[in-house]
């Protein structure tokens, strides 16, 4: 295997080494309805050549409205679907799907596999080198360069830097705009957004979808969190495969990367805090979603 297909394997672009998509349930079954502590109506999207795909239907605002499901899906990497898994998004009847990876994570992991029907729109976000630097960590198979790369706290503070961007580079703050704006069209929608692991950008980009429309804090923040989740057994399988392949010693060096955390979360949040004073500024000024389109959001999404 290339150092460049272990690390999508990291990443989750490849989700079916070493049986990662045991989780997935018969062919039959196209979603399942997590009781979790997330949502009481979580609609996962079970998938043979991805993990962490789901609707975004389901959570509740403080008045009660509720947020429709078959609207707005988010995902993982695409790129390894099977034609069961084809069928399965066809139904959805997707009309766009967004993508958030950088050139370097399609040339190395592929394009998306999809359905006939949907549209298909790159908008990368920069990932400060994340990509680079797990391919360089395992590329190395030298467990001393791997904690000087990765060790220490450094993934860690990568991953708080990289949600630090996601407020304050303009680029990335025109993507995350650009396809909320998407979902007030009439066209656009139902659509996906994705990126490698269906957790950073992805997870960003939902919980600023969900406060946009009224969603609690709270609830936002648990969908957040709920990649962990259906990530666990892929990740645990990656660093298994790694481990065995004797390319990593310590492979929970990558837990880091694996996973989302509170304190990424936060580091996004309390930018948001420096740089605009508050949420709703984030929004109208930092995505440039004026009062007119925020309320189109609300009318689409909300029952």
């Amino acid at each position: 295997m290339t150092t460049t297909m272990v690390t999508a394997v990291v990443l989750g672009c490849l989700p079916l080494w070493s049986g990662a998509g045991a989780t997935a349930a018969p062919p039959a079954a196209a979603a399942t309805h997590d009781a979790g502590p997330a949502s009481p109506a979580v609609r996962r999207i079970v998938l043979q050549g991805a993990v962490n795909v789901r609707d975004l239907g389901g959570y509740r605002t403080g008045q009660g409205r509720q947020v429709r499901y078959g609207q707005v899906f988010r995902a993982d990497s695409l790129g390894e679907l099977t034609d069961a898994d084809l069928a399965k998004l066809s139904a959805l009847r997707l009309r766009t799907v967004v993508d958030f990876r950088v050139p370097s994570e399609v040339r190395g992991d592929g394009a998306d596999r999809l359905p006939a029907g949907p549209a298909a729109v790159s908008r990368p976000v920069n990932d400060l080198g994340l990509y680079a630097k797990v391919t360089e960590a395992i590329g190395t198979a030298d467990p001393a360069a791997q904690r000087g790369l990765l060790g220490d706290g450094k993934a860690a503070r990568l991953m708080r830097d990289i949600y630090r961007t996601f407020v304050t580079d303009p680029a990335t703050r025109r993507q995350f705009g650009a396809t909320l704006r998407d979902l007030t069209r009439r066209g656009p929608s139902p659509l996906l957004y994705h990126c490698t692991s269906g957790k950073d950008r992805t997870g960003w980009m939902s919980y600023v979808l969900l406060r946009a429309v009224g969603i609690p804090a709270g609830a936002a923040e648990r969908d957040y969190l709920l990649s962990n989740r259906y990530r666990a057994d892929a990740d645990r399988a990656t660093r298994e495969g790694l481990r065995k392949a004797g390319l990593m010693q310590n492979p929970d060096l990558l837990l880091p990367v694996q996973e989302v955390r509170r304190e990424y979360l936060e580091a996004a949040l309390a930018q948001v805090e420096r740089d605009y004073g508050g949420f709703h500024r984030y929004l109208t000024e930092g995505l440039g979603l004026d009062t007119s389109t925020l309320a189109r959001l609300r009318a689409r999404l909300l029952r």
